[in-house]
């Protein structure tokens, strides 16, 4: 069994030191506010940061090397002295994760799993981190152009393992990767409700899977709430993934997802 499964469920709390994310750009934009944020999301009880210095939602332009970095190494670095819970940071750049990592992260989230920097599996070798391989196609530009599926749960899957096997030939040990699924990274509302509701798939492939759905637009459709309004429907993806096999959920709302977790897994195993 891989040894994250031992743990019933993990809470990534999102700290974005951006200005324009989708749901909080703007809020935590400079270290001190980034810091005490990540702080706070300690004491809601995160298991993990999830620190990001560039936006991937849709239409987002990609941000360059040294102006991500300034945003996100000096929030690690003071972190890293402040609180002992795992930092992780949201890059897909190897030059980015490896300034990370030297600043005191010990997990990387590439939301391209490799594909958009060759380097990113050397770099995850060479230093012994975790790493999220998150499922996506294109860039954050064109990613929701059209995006089609014959089988979403069976392409995505595949080409997640295909990620996985070169993180794997880089020698990357199999215990320090989650897969991620990808929601709302060129996904149609219906392609992340199937993704939602066969969650168990993906756990099938021996690895520890992680959700993002926080707050994003597929549950609006659904809702009809804009992302101010859609805690609720975040937490109902939150229970209907963590009651499908998956362990890691990267949220905004910590507390409340926690605390839902909490009475979820007593309920599931209780007795």
């Amino acid at each position: 069994m891989h040894p994250v499964f031992e743990k019933r469920f993990f809470v990534l709390g999102i700290v974005n030191v951006t200005p324009d994310s989708f749901f909080d750009g703007g809020k935590y934009a400079t270290t001190a506010q980034a810091v005490e944020h990540g702080l706070s999301l300690v004491g809601d009880g995160a298991d993990l940061l999830d620190i990001g210095g560039e936006s991937t939602r849709p239409g987002a332009m990609l941000l360059g090397v040294e102006e991500e970095m300034a945003r996100v190494v000096p929030v690690v670095s003071a972190l890293s002295k402040r609180t002992s819970i795992p930092l992780c940071v949201d890059t897909t750049k190897a030059i980015v994760a490896q300034a990370a990592i030297d600043a005191g992260a010990t997990w990387i989230n590439d939301i391209s799993a490799g594909r958009f920097d060759p380097k990113m599996p050397l770099v995850i070798s060479k230093n012994q981190c975790h790493v999220i391989l998150m499922h996506s196609r294109h860039t954050p530009q064109s990613m929701q152009k059209a995006p089609m599926y014959d089988d979403v749960i069976a392409d995505v899957s595949k080409e997640l393992l295909c990620s996985v096997d070169q993180f794997r030939f880089a020698g990357v040990a199999r215990e320090k990767i989650v897969i991620d699924p990808g929601i709302g990274f060129a996904k149609r509302a219906e392609d992340n409700m199937a993704i939602l509701s066969k969650c168990d798939e993906f756990s099938a492939l021996g690895f520890p899977v992680c959700i993002g759905a926080s707050r994003k637009s597929f549950i609006g459709f659904f809702t009809q709430r804009e992302a101010a309004g859609r805690l609720a429907g975040s937490l109902a993806c939150v229970a209907a993934a963590f009651y499908k096999g998956a362990r890691y959920f990267r949220v905004h709302d910590v507390k409340e997802t926690v605390d839902m977790l909490k009475m979820l897994e007593a309920v599931k195993y209780h007795g």
